[in-house]
């Protein structure tokens, strides 16, 4: 990241992370996302939003929600950087559990420097996904770019993979562990026998056991096809 990055207050880059990682999963970065991503009232996220407008973060069009400026994706991938080699290093050094580590990364986020994680990224080679698979951004601010779908609009009779899940919730990432839901893992998808219920799969292929993912958890975990490379 540039070395003269401004230093912002710890409320700004909660708001330019949540709305980057809103956006990135496909979802409107509206007042209501914003604060429940956040835990916070709508009518805080109205004064911030225009605050970070007036700053050149961010730009509020109306029934477009709120889209981060050049800047401010600049910033957010800063955040997002210190977040998933937080994440990483918790996990791969410190034998943190995946659902744990999520929790610890945002305490540690905002005082940690741009120089040590740098040299965390670079103790552990320069990792490229974060434990529950998705992409670090790089010391330029570079990231992979994906298209990814979420498991629950998988067509029946596909093969697929799983890339990463959504780590805020721990106790549904201890439910995916515990289950084989992992990333890396790959899912023959049988279909559901009533429209809008459980998505039936089998792990590691069509001869794999049966289970039915919910709705609301497959919402959380992203695929590819599965004869896409790993990258």
């Amino acid at each position: 990241m540039p070395p003269d990055s401004p230093s912002l207050s710890r409320s700004v880059e909660d708001y330019l992370k949540a709305i980057y990682s809103l956006t990135e999963r496909g979802e409107a970065a509206s007042t209501s996302n914003i604060a429940q991503a956040l835990d916070v009232q709508p009518a805080s996220v109205s004064g911030m939003v225009k605050r970070l407008a007036e700053s050149g973060w961010v730009e509020h069009l109306r029934y477009r929600g709120v889209t981060l400026t050049p800047a401010g994706t600049v910033q957010a991938l800063r955040i997002v950087r210190r977040h998933r080699v937080l994440e990483t290093y918790l996990s791969r050094r410190l034998g943190y559990s995946w659902e744990d580590v999520h929790a610890e990364a945002e305490r540690l986020e905002h005082a940690a420097s741009d120089e040590l994680i740098d040299r965390m990224a670079a103790a552990l080679e320069h990792p490229q996904h974060d434990p529950h698979g998705a992409p670090i951004p790089t010391a330029a601010g570079e990231i992979e770019v994906h298209q990814h779908r979420v498991l629950s609009e998988a067509e029946p009779g596909s093969q697929v993979r799983i890339r990463a899940v959504r780590d805020d919730d721990p106790e549904r990432l201890r439910t995916l562990e515990a289950r084989g839901l992992v990333p890396g893992v790959h899912l023959a998808v049988e279909g559901r026998s009533t429209p809008g219920g459980p998505l039936t799969v089998r792990l590691g292929g069509p001869e794999g056991e049966p289970q039915a993912v919910g709705p609301q958890l497959a919402g959380r975990i992203w695929i590819s096809a599965a004869h896409e490379d790993d990258q």
